[in-house]
């Protein structure tokens, strides 16, 4: 299982955002090229996406590279003939895709949280029903949470000091990023709550995977980890509480290599690799979590997690030839083996 940001796929003489952003011919080629032998090298065989503009062209890629099942529950916004924005996740798999829609938000929910009437998500949520070898049926989420961008934006006024323009960019800057925060703590907060509310209703293993454009540990999207109640009767609380938390991947492959007693000498340099760079910094923005049914320490398990890896050679040692018209982000991959 498979997350990848394919950053900006859009097909020219299309182009992203601003009118002079189009790939020629020779760049388009060398995008999908990259994608393709990143699919062959790996064979993921489910892979979720983000940053998806040309639908039909990114489902015909993979129905080459032997992805006959793919879905999308939302299309890009063109808003100058041939300038596009807001690209959207989409899913790509092996195994038969039997049920697919966009994820609803609770509107009450929403309004107990102080959110406006008019709140949505800022791409549309993916969930899609696949059919997995001995497990069956698992629900599989693909997000793309609301970037760090702040939502506020000011423009170079020649009329202010220089000063008041930095004041100006400056309180934009503090306002706007707070409200990309709310942004994006609301929709990891309302999706988590359709999931319980999903998972109550068809007992389905959930597999959530996207670029969360935030580190998981820092608060605002902690709460999709959750696994324990502060006011609730302590009796049997836990094993019901199980069923409908999640897990990072990275978590249960440590726990799975814990158990191994061959790999638990090799622990000590294991260390989670990030999957974005910007400047001097790096962070893990792009996630896969998973259901107790994935879990090797519960009794119940189907499967555990045997593999991770983190494919980011374009980030770390790019080469031009190679790598020039890749992704800013490195592709997580899992791999599930099936207990015995």
């Amino acid at each position: 299982m498979a997350t990848f940001n394919l950053f900006n796929y859009l097909e020219p003489p299309n182009a992203f955002y601003e009118f002079e952003r189009i790939y020629s011919a020779q760049q388009w080629a060398k995008k999908q090229r990259w994608i393709v032998d990143y699919l062959t090298e790996f064979q993921p065989d489910v892979i979720g996406f983000q940053e998806a503009f040309s639908i039909e062209s990114l489902k015909t890629l993979l129905q080459q590279a032997g992805y006959h099942y793919f879905a999308v529950v939302d299309e890009p916004q063109v808003i100058d003939e041939f300038i596009y924005k807001r690209p959207v996740v989409a899913i790509a798999s092996r195994f038969v895709i039997s049920e697919v829609a966009a994820v609803q938000h609770d509107e009450e929910l929403a309004h107990i949280m102080g959110l406006s009437a008019d709140f949505t998500f800022s791409r549309k949520v993916l969930r899609a029903t696949l059919i997995m070898p001995h497990i069956g049926d698992v629900d599989c989420y693909v997000v793309h949470f609301k970037s760090k961008r702040p939502l506020l934006e000011v423009e170079q006024n020649n009329q202010l000091a220089p000063e008041q323009n930095i004041i100006a960019h400056l309180k934009a800057d503090i306002a706007g990023g707070w409200g990309s925060t709310i942004q994006r703590g609301s929709e990891a907060t309302l999706l988590m709550l359709e999931m319980i509310k999903r998972r109550e209703d068809t007992q389905t293993p959930m597999l959530l995977m996207g670029d969360f454009n935030n580190n998981l540990i820092d608060g605002v999207l902690s709460h999709l980890l959750t696994d324990s109640l502060r006011f609730a009767p302590a009796f049997d609380s836990k094993s019901y509480l199980v069923k409908y938390c999640l897990n990072d991947a990275w978590d249960l492959f440590i726990k799975s290599q814990l158990s191994d007693p061959e790999q638990n000498q090799s622990l000590p340099e294991l260390k989670r690799t990030p999957t974005h760079y910007f400047g001097a910094s790096s962070s893990v923005l792009d996630y896969i979590l998973l259901s107790c049914e994935f879990d090797a320490s519960y009794d119940d398990s189907f499967y555990e997690v045997s593999d991770y890896h983190t494919y980011d050679r374009h980030l770390i040692n790019p080469e031009f030839e190679r790598d020039d018209q890749s992704t800013d982000h490195g592709v997580v991959m899992i791999t599930l083996t099936l207990r015995c």
